[in-house]
């Protein structure tokens, strides 16, 4: 039942939130859905979604909302009937910390600690052995040529069957490309090339950003995939956090935050026990945020064109477009240079409804926000002549343009966030609607849907549930850019049926019907659906 009021209103006393961020054990097999209402006839095809699924290993826990090990999930539809089923992904780290019954590679937020069985000396190899990385793949699954890969933010990512969700190898980038490893959140050319971002190693030990681009190869297209163009960073030795980027027809666009990753902190805090990646960020509080732009083909850097404006965070972008000599920038954003992940501990979003509305008081506020990128350069007030938007461009006296934007939706701790759009229409292309979870504190209790040109929203919510990001599905031969369906995994803790996979008529957002299981599904981050 879609409920029209303000979103805001809606209070989690019950706490029923936690569930989602409990151990579950992974399926031996897929178990029927019981369906009510009517799925269209014409979706056909599995739902893939990545998430953390295990919080603890024997006796010791994960901390951070990015640590829990990685559980992949499937809703299958197929002539009318629905099936889920769950696999944990045999990483490395998975399969070593089940033999061990302890946590053995450090994640993003938990430290793993020496094995007290080892000696001093044994410790002491290991120790010069260098950086374990984790290849906890919990972000995504996507496709590179004909197979499907589940990963995370480092260099390693691992193959998986999407049928039967075997694990089925583990892949280094940096054996293929001179990065540190890429985002969760790349691009996807009409014609199946992708393309992602990623830090590096620049000219004269300094540090840097490349676009990778992994042709459209049928066989190994890994083996192809080249470095398409190198941007610098404003820090020499302090990369900003990269978690996603915008791509038109033409330009790569690179947003550099104030978050930053202290090289000579994450080199140094390996050799320290208990350092985690978390401890390696830090804030600029005085750089602001810088946008930078790369043209597509032939891929250069343009160097000339110095964008800044004031600090946020900045996960996920919802889409990149040109028009008329400007390039429109819509992103969902987190207000200063205070990282949103120290608000993402698991202690924290497990707290009691009120401590947690108190935490989100102090977090950085999100909003959805578009910036335009003149591409003339000029002298003059503002340098924005798009008739539909209020954001501004003006050219400094020290080369440098600053930006405001124009604000597309914003609500007190209410964030739009997990973006998407119609991709396969839309992607780099003027739009109309973006579709989004709901966070209402950080805990996600709605899906909404925004027109980002007449800022109009929709909104589906139901008491007690907790979805997870909409993934939209277009309707076969559809000529309007919202003629389709959302799909989100929700979770209903007091229910018989705990968990469901939601369809909404993305058009309105009215629900056309629910598969429910009688198990919980814990929290889920981003997926695929594969026709």
């Amino acid at each position: 039942m879609a409920r029209w009021k303000e979103s805001g209103n809606v209070e989690h006393p019950a706490a029923g939130y936690r569930k989602i961020f409990e151990t579950v054990e992974e399926l031996n097999e897929p178990i029927p859905a019981k369906i009510s209402g009517v799925i269209p006839s014409w979706l056909g095809g599995s739902l893939l979604r990545m998430g953390p699924g295990l919080f603890e290993v024997g006796d010791e826990p994960f901390y951070h909302l990015f640590d829990g090990q990685a559980l992949m999930h499937k809703f299958d539809l197929k002539d009318g009937q629905v099936t889920y089923y769950r696999k944990y992904i045999k990483t490395d780290t998975y399969v070593r910390a089940m033999t061990e019954n302890r946590i053995v590679v450090t994640e993003f937020g938990t430290a793993a600690y020496p094995d007290p069985c080892k000696n001093i000396f044994s410790r002491f190899f290991t120790y010069f052995r260098g950086i374990e990385v984790t290849d906890n793949c919990i972000v995504n699954v996507y496709p590179i040529g004909e197979d499907f890969y589940a990963v995370t933010e480092t260099n390693y990512i691992t193959k998986v069957d999407p049928d039967s969700l075997e694990t089925l190898k583990r892949v280094d980038l940096c054996k293929y490309l001179s990065v540190n490893g890429v985002t969760a959140h790349p691009h996807i050319d009409a014609d199946g090339a992708v393309y992602n971002i990623g830090n590096c190693f620049g000219k004269s030990m300094s540090l840097a950003y490349n676009i990778v681009k992994i042709p459209p190869a049928q066989k190994d297209p890994l083996e192809k995939s080249q470095v398409v163009v190198q941007l610098p960073s404003s820090e020499r030795l302090k990369p900003s956090y990269v978690h996603s980027f915008g791509m038109t027809d033409n330009y790569f666009v690179f947003v550099e935050q104030p978050v930053k990753i202290n090289l000579l902190k994450f080199l140094s805090a390996w050799s320290v026990r208990g350092a985690t990646y978390m401890d390696c960020f830090e804030s600029n509080d005085s750089m602001g945020t810088w946008f930078h732009l790369a043209t597509k083909d032939p891929a250069d850097y343009l160097s000339s064109h110095k964008f800044r404006t004031s600090a946020f965070n900045l996960f996920h972008h919802i889409n990149t477009y040109e028009e008329q000599g400007f390039i429109v920038v819509d992103l969902c954003t987190w207000k200063g240079h205070d990282f949103v992940y120290n608000y993402l501990y698991l202690a924290n979003i497990r707290e009691e409804w009120e401590e947690v509305k108190k935490a989100a008081m102090r977090a950085p506020q999100p909003e959805v926000r578009r910036y335009v990128l003149p591409l003339d350069i000029h002298r003059g007030k503002n340098l924005v002549s798009l008739p539909y938007t209020t954001a501004t461009a003006v050219l400094h006296s020290d080369g440098t343009i600053w930006l405001e934007p124009e604000v597309l939706f914003s609500g007190p701790r209410q964030a739009f966030e997990f973006p998407q759009i119609n991709y396969s229409l839309c992607r780099g292309k003027k739009y109309s609607f973006a579709y989004g979870l709901g966070l209402n504190h950080f805990i996600p209790d709605r899906i909404v849907k925004l027109n980002v040109q007449t800022k109009q929203t929709w909104v589906w919510q139901e008491e007690e549930c907790y979805p997870s990001e909409p993934l939209f599905v277009p309707t076969p031969g559809a000529t309007e850019e919202d003629d389709g369906v959302l799909l989100s995994i929700v979770v209903k803790p007091g229910a018989e049926r705990p968990g469901f996979l939601l369809v909404l008529d993305a058009t309105t957002l009215t629900e056309l019907a629910r598969a429910e299981v009688n198990t919980i599904i814990p929290v889920t981050l981003h997926g695929m659906y594969k026709p």
